[in-house]
């Protein structure tokens, strides 16, 4: 059955997809920067003949189009070294809790830059979700789970303003929903190239490959940053707001569980609600907001409330 037939199913599948980042990365057990660039070019293949295909069809894109997603990318590297940072600090389950932080960033700083007003939702989720932060930070309570609970923090703030910034711009350069491969793959490779200029800053990197490390980090590349962002970029339009956030609850909270699995990560009790509460904050800022069922050729691409 077709996609847009079918965009609700589409979108859990990508959330599961993703799901399984950070656990990936923490099995890989490679540097922050290493994990960043090899997720990015082990994806880039995949990307390169979808995106083939797209110009084949459609016709090249604009060059404005193909900058902006080249300027996401610097974003999106930023994003991903951070992000991988708050997984060795804190955890892979309470990482992706935090990444979904750009949830609120998104729309304060589209007010700011495209003058998009938010709503009274996106403020009243701020104090619930910096409530949720500080449990999660380790501050209250005792036995944190994470090598240092609070930088895990400071790193995933760090990753909500990068891939705020990453959503914003896609989605200046998105304009044609028919194409999701080809800002991807554009975004993707740019993304590599900083990834290993990033890298004397952030722990270094080993260009390597090794068993069963970049076996990891392949499973990475295909699950997440191919299979998981083409179905969710593709489905996301068509999915009404208030489901769409049930949706990709799911993404987050699985992430928890799969690391608790397979990871034996044990958050403790104030870290646990200090992600609820995170989560029912993105709830609340995202349920209600208008989003087409059936977008134009021309509409923007909605930015999704998920960390990757």
């Amino acid at each position: 059955m077709a996609l847009r037939e079918r965009p609700v199913l589409a979108a859990a599948a990508g959330a599961a997809c993703i799901a399984t980042s950070a656990t990936l990365v923490r099995l890989a057990d490679v540097a922050p920067a290493t994990a960043a660039t090899f997720r990015c070019l082990y994806a880039l293949p995949f990307l390169g003949m979808l995106m083939v295909r797209e110009d084949r069809r459609y016709g090249p894109r604009p060059a404005r189009a193909r900058w902006l997603a080249a300027l996401a990318g610097v974003f999106f590297a930023i994003d991903l070294v951070f992000w991988h940072h708050a997984i060795a600090a804190v955890g892979a389950g309470i990482a992706t809790v935090l990444g979904n932080l750009q949830v609120l960033l998104v729309g304060f700083l589209a007010w700011w830059l495209l003058g998009e007003r938010p709503s009274a939702r996106l403020v009243a989720a701020v104090p619930v979700v910096i409530f949720g932060v500080v449990l999660i930070s380790g501050v209250i309570g005792q036995g944190a789970y994470g090598e240092n609970p609070l930088l895990g923090v400071l790193f995933g703030a760090g990753t909500s303003v990068a891939y705020a910034g990453f959503i914003l711009v896609l989605r200046a350069g998105s304009g044609d929903l028919r194409r999701i491969a080809g800002p991807l793959f554009d975004a993707t490779a740019v993304s590599a190239v900083c990834c290993v200029a990033l890298a004397p800053i952030s722990g270094g990197i080993d260009l390597v490959p090794s068993w069963p490390a970049h076996g990891w980090l392949l499973l990475l590349a295909v699950t997440a940053q191919v299979m998981g962002w083409l179905l969710i970029a593709a489905a996301l339009p068509r999915v009404p707001a208030a489901l769409t956030s049930v949706v990709l609850l799911l993404q987050p909270i699985a992430s928890v569980g799969l690391s608790a699995a397979v990871l034996d990560e044990r958050p403790s009790t104030a870290q646990l609600l200090g992600c609820a509460v995170v989560l029912a904050g993105v709830v609340v800022a995202t349920v209600g907001r208008r989003r087409p069922t059936s977008p134009s050729v021309d509409s923007p691409p909605v930015s999704a409330t998920i960390e990757a």
